[in-house]
């Protein structure tokens, strides 16, 4: 017969008692149990917090320190987002694979490539099989090719047939490429910016790849013929000349510039709060819309096949929606309300409906044209009140001094980037090579972000690693000689990011920066 236990013996007992009733009741089973799964249960849960909001005990019982939820936490949606997976199994963004029984659960890409060959499956079960193909041809950190410029590098894009590509840098260069093989790169022609200021801002291609349209700090664009053999000088467009004695001033510059559907328009958003469309044919600007509060950074056509829908992205906190047959009374036909500092840049996907944008407040967001504010209500709305005001150029952004716009009326918020120093741009992945089911960013961190619909990422492209120390620390050009024995720190901003339309490669466009100076190149991933 065992002995009786003594006081202390059953105080003891009734401790231990204790801590496990409280365990199981805070739902702390993995703290239980953690010691049995060989983990170290004071690193792992040191910062779990349990569904009653106390404290828990590890297996030693030393208290576990309470994670406490940030307000960043509690203000934006869960993920994944709801809406996003809505998205998702929709259709309008890829092809949704379908989950079926245990025995033909989710095929691995091997497999679907080897049906493939095989040419096995119905016309139907094929094409759907190429878009599940598509989903996982994600270029990777490891790059094919860097291209070293001796300037910033600050935009670029692929043609949407693919076989065209071109370069921004600071140089007030515009470089082209022959990517008709988008393994193999070809160089065959620069046009130049005569008399720019700061640097090349923008550049769009026109749709039928013949004309380049490229902006400065400037009211003026140049138009560069494409062709390698026409050695002209480019066009100058002057965005100011209104066809008369009326000129629109000359103090402001162009940020953004965009090519209508029909290539007889370009679009431009400019410093001096302003939208204006330009005609090609007559040479002027046949409109103007004073439609912000403060620099239009970004601008583009909601719908590839009309010119009539205009968005704009501005440092006033807002996306405004413009239809060209309803500005009688001057106003915006919606606004997208919800970011809380500058927009940098806004992407439609074209088909009259869906628009990101990327701000300073260190998001990106999807927007549906359907779910926009009304001009009315937008007016009661000052997006001043839920801005900090802080500037991007020189400041990290504080998260603690967040404030989440109660009129948001986005569908899905994406995080994880930085949009810092310069104005980062994001964009839709093409349907050709991606079956069009992300969306990606460039960022101040040197990576590429690419994020599913439902806000979930994806994967994350690391520029910065790819790119570290390309630069020879000897060539004088980008090197300060009398910092060279302080060692010095190499980074790199990815400001724009263009996709293949047809195959799996990303290019990236980032200013690489050793010590004091600055160089840029273009990462050509695979």
């Amino acid at each position: 017969m065992p002995p009786p236990f003594n006081s202390r013996q059953k105080l003891t007992s009734t401790v231990t008692q204790q801590q496990i009733l409280q365990l199981l009741g805070q739902g702390s089973l993995r703290a239980l149990f953690a010691n049995h799964l060989g983990r170290n249960a004071t690193q792992d849960d040191e910062d779990e917090e349990d569904e009653s909001g106390m404290f828990g005990y590890n297996m030693s019982g030393r208290r576990l320190r309470r994670r406490r939820k940030t307000q960043e936490d509690s203000q934006f949606p869960p993920i994944p987002n709801p809406e996003g997976r809505k998205l998702m199994a929709s259709g309008k963004f890829g092809t949704e694979e379908q989950k079926r029984g245990t025995l033909r659960s989710r095929k691995k890409m091997a497999y679907r490539t080897m049906m493939r060959e095989l040419g096995l499956g119905s016309p139907g079960s094929e094409r759907s099989r190429n878009s599940l193909i598509a989903h996982d041809m994600i270029p990777s950190t490891k790059p094919d090719t860097i291209i070293n410029y001796n300037a910033r590098c600050y935009s670029g894009q692929f043609s949407e047939d693919g076989n065209f590509f071109f370069s921004c840098s600071q140089d007030f260069k515009v470089r082209m490429y022959d990517t008709s093989n988008p393994y193999r790169w070809k160089y065959y022609k620069t046009a130049v910016y005569y008399g720019g200021q700061w640097t090349i801002t923008d550049a769009s291609l026109s749709p039928d790849n013949k004309y380049l349209a490229y902006s400065s700090i400037r009211p003026q664009v140049c138009l560069a013929p494409t062709d390698p053999d026409n050695t002209a000088d480019p066009y100058v467009l002057d965005f100011s000349n209104t066809g008369d004695s009326r000129r629109y001033g000359s103090r402001w510059g162009i940020w953004s510039v965009r090519f209508s559907g029909d290539g007889r328009e370009i679009v431009a958003g400019t410093s001096d709060h302003s939208l204006y469309v330009y005609d090609v044919e007559s040479n002027q600007s046949v409109l103007r819309i004073q439609g912000h509060q403060d620099d239009v950074n970004a601008v583009c056509y909601g719908d590839k096949n009309s010119p009539h829908i205009l968005l704009s992205g501005s440092d006033d906190a807002t996306v405004k929606v413009w239809d060209r047959r309803s500005l009688g009374d001057g106003r915006e036909a919606g606004v997208f309300v919800g970011h809380t500092e500058g927009v940098t840049y806004v992407d439609s996907k074209g088909d009259g409906r869906h628009v990101i944008s990327n701000s300073k407040d260190q998001t990106m967001k999807l927007w549906d044209m359907r779910k926009m504010v009304s001009p009315d209500k937008a007016a009661s709305i000052d997006p001043q009140e839920y801005m900090t005001n802080f500037d991007y150029r020189f400041s990290r952004y504080d998260e603690s001094e967040r404030t989440i716009n109660p009129h948001d009326c986005s569908l899905v918020t994406f995080r994880g980037h930085k949009v810092l120093k310069t104005l980062i741009r994001c964009h839709f992945s093409p349907p050709g090579s991606t079956d069009g089911r992300y969306v990606y960013s460039g960022s101040h961190d040197g990576s590429v972000y690419i994020w599913n619909l439902d806000a979930t990422l994806k994967t994350k492209i690391d520029i910065l690693s790819a790119t570290r120390n390309s630069r020879p620390i000897e060539d004088e050009r980008f090197v300060d000689r009398w910092d060279m024995s302080g060692g010095g720190q190499w980074s790199t901003i990815v400001r724009d990011v263009s996709w293949h339309p047809n195959a799996p490669v990303i290019a990236g466009k980032s200013t690489l920066t050793y010590i004091h100076r600055s160089s840029s190149s273009i990462i050509e991933q695979f």
